[in-house]
């Protein structure tokens, strides 16, 4: 009766430490989850991704350009400007004749470019509308890498100047370092100018008085070609007007420059000598 009692509290005893070690699974996020073990630090604590392994920022260089019809494009234009140094971008450059549009060069902000343009289409009606991006990612990693290193030559190169044992040394290290120096100052400025283009997006906003569409059929074609024919007209008569007081005292220089000309021949021509045979037979 007792060695039956001994057997059944064994038995027991097994059963309910299998139990508590079945607590210790994956619901304690131990190695049985099925997820790999994460370093720690020495605190206990996880260890972050390096940096290298994050996502690059994209970097895109938007260009636009807008063609938008006003009834007063000298005052519309104007506007633009008040528009753009509001959303803190400046104005590059401006274009203005009365009567005829307005053309400007803007850059605006790359975050605040959409908002910008919808501002914009308050002032009148958009004819026409471009944007493109054009994705510089690798080119900026790639001169942020090269300044990096050309830095860290420089840097070494300094040390090396102001260690070095000899006048040869030290001029030898001048040499190179002027060189790397000018290297690490080109790629600065390209890296500035791209930075530039990638903050600041140019816009450029065309502002007439009519409306500018494209002409795609043979009417259309047809009357582009008067326009232009009637155009060609006009400048050709006020060509002929400017010209013809002109050509009238052209014409006067030149009749008497002959004239001139021909009483000089005249005066300069030798008279005839004297022919003595026939005064002879005259006689």
């Amino acid at each position: 009766m007792r060695r039956p009692l001994v057997l059944l509290l064994a038995l027991l005893a097994w059963f309910l430490a299998g139990c508590a070690g079945g607590g210790e699974g994956p619901a304690d996020g131990g190695p049985g989850d099925g997820a790999p073990p994460q370093p720690s630090l020495s605190d206990g604590t996880r260890e972050s991704a390096p940096a290298d392994a994050q996502a690059t920022a994209r970097k895109e260089i938007v260009t636009g350009h807008l063609v938008l019809r006003a009834d007063d494009p000298i005052a519309a234009g104007r506007q633009v400007v008040t528009l753009v140094e509001a959303a803190g971008g400046r104005v590059d450059s401006v274009t203005e004749q009365p009567g005829a549009g307005s053309m400007l060069t803007v850059r605006v902000p790359a975050d605040r470019l959409t908002g910008t343009i919808e501002d914009i289409r308050g002032l009148g009606e958009v004819t026409s509308l471009t944007t493109t991006r054009e994705d510089v990612t690798l080119q900026y990693t790639d001169l942020e890498a090269r300044i990096a290193a050309l830095q860290s030559s420089v840097d070494r190169l300094r040390a090396l100047m102001a260690s070095a044992a000899s006048t040869a040394d030290l001029i030898e290290a001048e040499n190179a370092l002027a060189q790397r120096q000018g290297e690490l100052d080109g790629l600065v400025a390209q890296q500035r100018y791209l930075a530039d283009q990638i903050e600041l997006s140019t816009l450029t906003v065309d502002i007439s008085a009519e409306r500018r569409a494209d002409r795609d059929s043979f009417w259309d074609g047809v009357l582009a070609g008067w326009d232009a024919l009637r155009s060609a007209l006009a400048g050709s008569v006020v060509a002929l007007g400017v010209a013809l007081p002109w050509v009238g005292f052209l014409a006067v220089c030149a009749a008497v420059v002959y004239v001139v000309v021909r009483l000089l021949a005249r005066r300069g021509k030798p008279e005839p000598a004297p022919n003595p045979e026939r005064n002879d037979q005259d006689a």
